[in-house]
């Protein structure tokens, strides 16, 4: 079993060579292997760029992320059951992978892309032990063990100041994962869930949300421009 997993996550690195049999075998590792409720995302408009670049399939013209949320299924319909998985990425197979977030499944907290580096660094220098990172052209996202809003909020609650950058994906929330291509370009691993364990280890959001507050306040523009 190690084996098997092990190959489809050296797959999941391949983003650059991936096609849809990619984004399939993803979407199945996630919930089969991990157990992590997947569903797939609306996609990108047929005919390509439009004036203003890319433009997303769902009927809203100023879509912020297109091609990178839910639409036609609904997010509750996010699954583990894998013949809803391989029926989804068979009919659609170019369709972005999203996890459902919050519940037993992952969250995320999530920042622009600068102000995660910086995070990033601070944590290593911690010596913070951190599971999957998530990156796109703008942000980054850190996986993180399921929490509560409640729990979220008496964390943030003593924080002189929460910049409007930071992003918190729980309970009803959702995240592209790789090997998605979205409207604002590729999704990738910045670091990858590691070969060999049944499923990825993830740290508890008090862990990391220190270092992410204080990225976001010291980077330009002190953390206030939520980009998508």
């Amino acid at each position: 079993m190690r084996e098997i997993l092990g190959r489809r996550l050296q797959r999941l690195r391949l983003v650059r060579r991936g096609g849809p049999s990619v984004l399939l075998d993803a979407a199945l590792t996630c919930a089969t292997a991990w157990q992590w409720p997947v569903l797939p995302g609306v996609g990108l408009a047929p005919g390509g760029p439009a004036a203003r670049g890319v433009r997303c399939a769902c009927p809203d013209p100023d879509c912020v992320v297109p091609g990178a949320h839910p639409l036609d299924p609904g997010l509750l319909a996010a699954t583990t059951d894998a013949r809803m998985v391989r029926w989804w990425w068979t009919n659609r197979p170019a369709a972005p992978l999203l996890l459902a977030t919050g519940g037993r499944a992952p969250c995320a907290v999530s920042l622009p892309l600068g102000a995660g580096a910086g995070a990033l660094t601070r944590l290593d220098r911690m010596g913070m032990r951190l599971g999957p990172v998530v990156a796109t052209p703008t942000r980054m996202a850190l996986l993180v063990a399921p929490y509560s809003m409640e729990r979220l909020g008496e964390l943030l609650y003593v924080k002189d100041r929460v910049p409007s950058s930071l992003r918190f994906h729980g309970e009803g929330g959702y995240l592209p994962l790789p090997p998605t291509t979205a409207g604002n370009g590729p999704v990738r691993w910045e670091r990858a869930p590691l070969a060999g364990s049944a499923r990825p280890w993830l740290p508890d959001v008090e862990a990391v949300v220190d270092a992410l507050v204080e990225a976001s306040t010291s980077a330009p523009g002190g953390g206030s421009r939520l980009a998508y």
